[in-house]
């Protein structure tokens, strides 16, 4: 059994007219004979299924070619129809049997008959040519076109220029691409048809180099399409003008003579140039212009372009420079107050430069000079109205009239007032009445003023403030030689450092009064010219010196305080506030170099006077003299109680050393003249006397003595110290 199960069965099987033999079990074949039966049910279920889909694909092929058959019977009828009217049309019998047919014989002439019949049914057509057509009908995307084919072509709507004018029935031209494609369609086109139409006018006119027309139908990425006789051309946006056009939807529509620069037939490529054709005609412009133009002309011209220093001017094809300084007599600040783009202006001709054909232009020489005759319209004096048209640091421009201007200095604005900015007191557009001062009309130059609207304060100011009159004011300012008084608004006097007491050494105003104060002054001096007036403190009280000097006459003895330690002697001070000098070497101590060394303030020392100026104000002291007169011990004891000390560097400056103001109070504010040595006494005063400096504790006549330089100087320092300084006048047409 089971050698009968692992038997073999060898088996002949016939494949392709060759035996193989087979060896199998039963098993495998009886597995091999359902899998056969499933193979077999499979591809019978397969065959029916593609029998039934080719059924249908058959049916829907028959009903597409009898709709084709059937429109083609149609046209053939319809055409039929056409050639009857115009042939003579046949005998038809009513009935005719197919054996009749055959034996039907036909003349020659009948034959030809009916052969044209047919052939006129027929269009004979050929790939590459431009056939006519019939549109059948109009979609969204596609127009249907009929050529007299078995078959009707499309064409996309985008290739006709004018969509919307298209209509069933119309006959146009195409190009006949392919007669039929992979699916039988016939391949037209409008816009190759065009192309091929106008394709030899075009080659001929780029030949020759002349223009042809062209509308700008679109725009598109870098230029726009030109419809020339149907056919679409580029126009690149370089080549549209002559300059940048900012706006090419506004030329869409417009009919333009163009140049061709570029052909391609292969791509179909055509290339235009709007810019060529201008620039060709302004050359010609120009060339007829340069050889016309003079100077002295007055011409009409385009405003083409306006920059911040002027404006182009085209003159027929030729640019010229109107500068803004040539646009008007009166003060511009930007040429597009005067004139608008696309303007037309006329303007005349100032110079041309035949070698580089540069044109400048002016405007404002058609109107005439407003300085002409400019004394007799503004005589000075006159007083005339204006508007303020610039303020500046150092004064206000005022417009008279168009063209003219004149300036008001900041001096020219107040008699008594100390303006720091010509903007305190007045606003450009403002209209103001001022005074002409002076004309120039060579410079083109008027210098008015406003404080001359009013009467001047300094011409009775002698009667208001008479020498030595007393008066009260206000401490304005201080400085360190004196201090600035307000008598009343915009007049001020000064109160020099030497005219604040008789008998104290005032080292700065700020030790009698501080800003602000109200004090009473005295009137002393007043110029007129320089517009100054000379206030005096001490002047309230009479002249001590008188009784100083017969107290303190030469050889007179008495005790002083160190007030100040100087570097060639101490300031001491005396009864009645009366300060004296002590020279170093008048100071009893033999080889002392610096009095710091043994002396200090606040330190009391016997003194003799040895010398006395009642006009210098001036009261020279020595210890030296006193002791002559007493013994030698008293002078021991005394340079005993006064040992020499060593001081550091840094106190040698701070004692030694005295301050620049301190110095200036010291010498009264004014170094004395070569005349003026002290005047020494024979037997108590040595030769370094002589060298003492002028100690001027509140001159009274100082004030007269001084020179009037310095007062001015001084006057003019405290003017800039107190922010009121004034700036030369300048050309107003400097600003």
């Amino acid at each position: 059994m089971a050698e009968a199960k692992q038997s073999t069965a060898k088996k002949t099987k016939e494949t392709g007219g060759v035996k193989k033999a087979v060896t199998t079990t039963k098993r495998k074949a009886s597995q091999a004979k359902k899998t056969k039966v499933k193979k077999v049910k499979l591809v019978k279920v397969d065959e029916k299924k593609q029998a039934v889909e080719t059924t249908k694909v058959e049916k829907k092929q028959e009903q597409v070619i009898t709709a084709r058959m059937k429109r083609l019977s149609e046209k053939a009828a319809s055409r039929a129809k056409e050639v009857e009217k115009k042939k003579v049309e046949p005998e038809f019998v009513a009935s005719m049997k197919l054996t009749e047919i055959d034996s039907q014989i036909y003349t020659e002439e009948e034959y030809d008959t009916l052969l044209e019949m047919y052939e006129g049914t027929i269009q004979d057509i050929r790939e590459g040519q431009i056939v006519s057509g019939k549109v059948l009908g109009v979609s969204r995307d596609d127009v249907i076109v009929d050529v007299g084919f078995k078959s009707e072509g499309l064409i996309a709507i985008n290739e006709f220029p004018e969509p919307i004018n298209i209509a069933v029935g119309d006959e146009i031209e195409v190009y006949l691409e392919q007669i039929e494609d992979q699916n039988g369609q016939l391949i037209l086109s409008k816009s190759k048809a065009d192309f091929m139409k106008v394709w030899d006018q075009i080659k001929e006119v780029h030949d020759s180099g002349d223009l042809i027309q062209g509308k700008l139908a679109r725009r598109i990425k870098g230029g726009m399409i030109v419809d020339i006789n149907g056919v679409d051309a580029f126009l690149p946006g370089s080549q549209i003008s002559l300059r940048q056009v900012p706006d090419f939807d506004a030329l869409i529509g417009q009919m333009m003579e163009f140049k061709i620069i570029k052909l391609n037939r292969n791509r179909r490529n055509i290339v235009v140039s709007r810019r060529v054709v201008l620039e060709e005609e302004r050359e010609e412009k120009r060339s007829l212009l340069l050889k016309d133009i003079s100077v002295g002309q007055v011409r009409e011209g385009v405003v083409k372009n306006i920059t911040d220093f002027g404006v182009f001017i085209d003159l027929a094809g030729v640019d010229g420079l109107l500068h803004i300084t040539d646009m008007s007599w009166g003060r511009i600040k930007h040429p597009s107050e005067v004139v608008t783009l696309g303007e037309t202006i006329s303007v005349k001709i100032l110079d041309f430069d035949e070698k580089t054909s540069r044109i400048s232009l002016g405007l404002k020489q058609l109107s005439p000079y407003p300085w002409e005759n400019i004394e007799e319209k503004y005589p000075i004096g006159k007083k005339v109205p204006g508007k303020v048209v610039s303020i500046t640091d150092y004064g206000a421009f005022v417009e008279l009239e168009k063209g003219v201007e004149g300036l008001i200095h900041i001096s020219e604005m107040s008699w008594t007032q100390h303006i720091k900015h010509p903007s305190k007191i007045m606003n450009v557009n403002d209209t103001i009445d001022a005074v002409v001062l002076s004309v120039d009309r060579e410079n083109e130059k008027i210098s008015l003023g406003i404080k001359q609207m009013e009467p001047d304060p300094w011409e009775t100011i002698d009667e208001k403030y008479p020498i030595g009159k007393v008066v009260n004011g206000k401490v304005r300012n201080l400085t360190a030689f004196g201090s600035f008084v307000e008598l009343e608004e915009g007049i001020d006097g000064l109160i020099h450092i030497s005219d604040m007491s008789w008998t104290k050494r005032i080292q700065h105003p700020s030790e009698l009064m501080k800003k602000g104060d109200n004090i009473e002054v005295k009137i002393l001096r007043i110029d007129h010219e320089n517009r100054r007036i000379s206030l005096g403190l001490k002047q309230l009280q009479d002249d001590p010196w008188p009784d100083i000097a017969k107290k303190y006459s030469p050889g007179s003895e008495c005790l002083g305080t160190i007030s100040r330690v100087l570097d060639r002697g101490v300031m001491v001070e005396l009864d009645d506030e009366v300060e004296g000098f002590v020279p170093t070497t008048q100071m009893g101590k033999p080889d002392l170099e610096n009095p710091g060394q043994a002396f200090s303030e606040g330190e009391q020392i016997p003194l003799q006077v040895i010398e006395l100026d009642k006009q210098a104000h001036k009261v020279v002291l020595s210890v030296q003299a006193y002791y002559k007169k007493r013994e030698q011990v008293e002078l021991d004891e005394f340079i005993a109680s006064h040992p020499t000390r060593t001081i550091s560097m840094g106190d040698a400056v701070t004692v030694d050393t005295p301050k620049p103001e301190t110095a200036e109070a010291e010498t009264g504010g004014a170094a004395p003249e070569s005349g003026e040595t002290a005047r020494e006494t024979p037997e108590t005063v040595s030769e370094e006397t002589a060298e003492i400096p002028i100690l001027d504790a509140g001159i009274s006549e100082s004030a007269e003595t001084k020179p009037a330089e310095t007062e001015s100087a001084e006057e003019t320092s405290a003017e800039e110290s107190d922010s009121e300084e004034e700036k030369p006048k300048e050309n107003p047409e400097t600003e």
